[in-house]
């Protein structure tokens, strides 16, 4: 039940229709019940008021030698409001008896054998009186059966009903009149209203029904392309041209297609660059292993092998420990540590530490400080690797006798750290590849013992600081990388 979204959508509009079109039906249920029998009512009201004069006035002058004229006078007002107004007049105690009538020739006999109460005429329900009785209210209007009393006439009474109060006598004047004329237009509007709600119902469902394929085929589509990338088809794409919420949809699903496969392109290429990085190294050391143990590397050439054994397993050491930093950092394992500290001091440690490197190529290193002491606000051990990983860098791919230039200074409401150097350049074609895992900038002239995870270590480290890293560079005149980190406080 209700699976299909053509189901949902057909019992939502029904729903809605029915709900609205009977609300709609009521209210005309009612209005026009109250519309018809508006000008009777105004009649019937008139007509109880001027009776209640005359019974005033009747009160007033009980002279016993004009008794009987007030009486027969009386008995004439009554039936000529009774047939202008087409109407049963009743004269009621506060205890519901009915003791003058007129007009009850328009009664059937079932009327009669409801009214007669122990011997007498009276309402039979005392919801009929006591209401009108109590005083506080000027009239009471009716429209219906009047508490069950016409019901067996099968039409609409309408019944007007004033109090009557002089000195201690409490009476009610009650006019009752039929109006079937509201009962038609009730039969006539709900004939229409049942045809009307047929009709809408079953243009409902043939909209609803191109409605929905309109919606569910789209929806088909990406279902089914998401069943295909599911089984690893990548390349699949949806071409569905629409302006509205399926548009977006499609849009969202062709760029999540792309990125699923561009991931699975790094994730190929990952695992071939892992294998080679891992293969190569792992070779050298069988081979030249396996020639050691064989007897065909001589004795004195084994001290030389052994080293360049031992210079691969460092490399596979330093490869393996990169790559399980990489992956905590993508996976947002790694929790930085932040604390105010000075940035030049930091550079000066890091010097410090490739020292050997840097004697060795002869570089002349020159710090551009703009402030002798800079706080930065950052993971000391995570900065520290950053700088390492580009001054290593620099070491690497500047010429001996090289210049590498170290710099701090206030940018934009925070700390401008760069690392430049004079030495090959980086191609505008590699600038944004540099940062992608195991990719290595021109590989004919660079060193072999890097890994090429350092500058994606680093890219990582910037942005959980987040922060900004760029890098600027010309062929053979040098490459410059900048980063910055939030302002410290400079008393700490």
């Amino acid at each position: 039940m209700l699976k299909t979204l053509f189901s949902k959508i057909v019992v939502i509009f029904i729903g809605i229709l029915l709900f609205s079109t009977s609300f709609t039906g009521v209210m005309l249920y009612i209005f026009l019940g109250n519309f018809v029998s508006q000008e009777r009512e105004y009649e019937l009201n008139e007509s109880a008021k001027a009776i209640n004069e005359y019974m005033t006035y009747m009160f007033e002058n009980q002279d016993p030698v004009f008794s009987s004229i007030y009486r027969h006078f009386f008995n004439s007002l009554l039936k000529t409001y009774s047939d202008h107004t087409n109407s049963v007049i009743w004269i009621v105690s506060t205890e519901g008896e009915i003791i003058y009538t007129m007009g009850e020739s328009r009664l059937n006999r079932d009327v009669f054998e409801k009214l007669w109460v122990n011997g007498m005429l009276a309402l039979p329900d005392e919801r009929q009186y006591k209401r009108l009785m109590s005083g506080n209210e000027p009239f009471i209007r009716e429209i219906g059966d009047f508490y069950g009393l016409f019901r067996e006439t099968k039409v609409s009474w309408l019944t007007i009903a004033r109090p009557f109060v002089y000195e201690d006598i409490i009476l009610g004047v009650y006019l009752h009149t039929p109006i079937p004329e509201v009962q038609r237009a009730r039969t006539v509007v709900f004939k229409f209203f049942i045809i009307s709600v047929g009709v809408s119902v079953v243009i409902s469902i043939i909209l609803v029904y191109v409605f929905s394929l309109k919606l569910s085929k789209p929806l088909k589509k990406i279902n089914n392309a998401a069943k295909l990338i599911a089984n690893g088809e990548f390349d699949k794409r949806l071409d569905i041209n629409s302006n509205d919420e399926i548009g977006e949809l499609v849009n969202s699903f062709n760029n999540m297609a792309s990125a699923l496969e561009n991931l699975e392109e790094m994730r190929k290429e990952f695992i071939a660059n892992v294998s080679h990085e891992l293969r190569t190294p792992m070779t050298s050391i069988s081979g030249f292993i396996e020639g050691i143990l064989d007897g065909t590397i001589p004795k004195n050439k084994e001290r030389e092998y052994l080293t360049i054994v031992r210079d691969e397993t460092s490399r596979l050491n330093r490869l393996t420990t990169d790559l399980l930093d990489l992956a905590r950092m993508e996976s947002g394992e790694t929790q930085l540590n932040y604390v105010d500290f000075n940035i030049n001091e930091l550079i000066r440690r890091c010097v410090i530490k490739m020292e050997n490197y840097i004697v060795k190529k002869d570089i002349q290193i020159e710090a551009n400080f703009e402030e002798e002491e800079i706080f930065v606000n950052g993971d000391v051990d995570s900065i520290e690797r950053v700088i390492i990983n580009l001054l290593h860098n620099a070491i690497k791919f500047v010429s001996q006798n090289g210049k590498i230039i170290l710099s701090t200074r206030r940018y934009k409401n925070r700390v401008l750290t760069s690392v430049e150097d004079n030495g090959i350049g980086i191609d505008q074609n590699e600038i944004d590849l540099i940062w992608e895992r195991f990719y290595k900038s021109d590989k004919s002239r660079g060193e072999r013992k890097g890994t090429g995870l350092g500058l994606a270590i680093v890219k990582n480290i910037i942005n959980e600081h987040r922060q900004e890293i760029w890098v600027e560079s010309e062929i053979e005149r040098g490459t410059k990388f900048s980063f910055t980190l939030a302002n410290g406080n400079d008393e700490y």
